[in-house]
């Protein structure tokens, strides 16, 4: 088994959705009493998010390559940044490490393109949304990407910040949630991408009759696959 390093605490209440499935799939596939062999590199993620509002990006990718580092010299095989904002500064991680990283974006996009999707709706922090890195990831693949109208990216963004990532979680914000996922099928969309780990804790398969793509299982299963050297099929739920 291979070691998986984990470039978490961005925020914690998604990091330790990973740590849960990641050991979740080990166990699964191995039996018995195992787990995964994995580090973790956990932020104080205040001070990575005052550096994203702040647009100071080339000081987080400084530090998003200290903690790639740390994880290769500490023995892990394989790194796993536990968000997508982060993975704008993907290729400049990557660069600095001699051990892959799994990048979400394109995991995610491998999903949909093996769902046949060709357009979909992609949700997130506000950097996520409306920056660059992620659509190209996607269109890499040949899926077009569309994001919810202004108004709408700020109150998913809010919510993120205001409630998701510390935990709270409120009916009424589901019910904003799913009145902008049906905006974006009304715009074409066959899917939806849950493009920040911290949305799944809100929004569940279970909620919408369509395709919703949650990164935080994906990639967490992504890890894994590379961990043992075999690919396994697990119900998304």
């Amino acid at each position: 088994m291979k070691t998986i390093g984990l470039i978490g605490g961005l925020s914690w209440e998604s990091t330790a959705d990973y740590y849960r499935y990641i050991n979740t799939f080990v166990k699964e596939q191995m039996c018995g009493l195992h787990s995964a062999k994995c580090l973790l590199y956990s932020f104080d993620f205040e001070e990575i998010v005052a550096l994203q509002k702040a647009g100071h990006w080339e000081k987080a990718t400084e530090l998003m390559i200290n903690a790639a580092k740390t994880l290769e010299a500490g023995g892990a095989d394989v790194l796993l940044i536990c968000t997508n904002t982060m993975h704008k500064m993907a290729k400049e991680v990557q660069a600095s490490v001699s051990i892959p990283l799994l990048h979400i974006a394109e995991v995610t996009g491998n999903e949909a393109k093996e769902a046949g999707l060709k357009k979909v709706g992609l949700l997130g922090t506000m950097f996520t949304m409306e920056h660059s890195f992620y659509k190209e990831a996607l269109l890499h693949q040949g899926i077009e990407t569309i994001v919810p109208e202004k108004e709408d990216r700020e109150a998913v963004h809010r919510i993120i910040f205001d409630e998701l990532c510390k935990g709270i979680i409120l009916p009424e914000s589901k019910e904003i949630y799913l009145r902008i996922i049906e905006k974006l099928l009304s715009n074409g969309a066959e899917g939806i991408i849950l493009g920040c780990t911290e949305i799944p804790l809100l929004i569940k398969q279970e909620d919408s009759a369509i395709p919703l793509f949650d990164t935080t299982f994906l990639h967490a299963k992504a890890a894994v696959s590379y961990a043992l050297g075999k690919e396994f099929a697990i119900e998304n739920s």
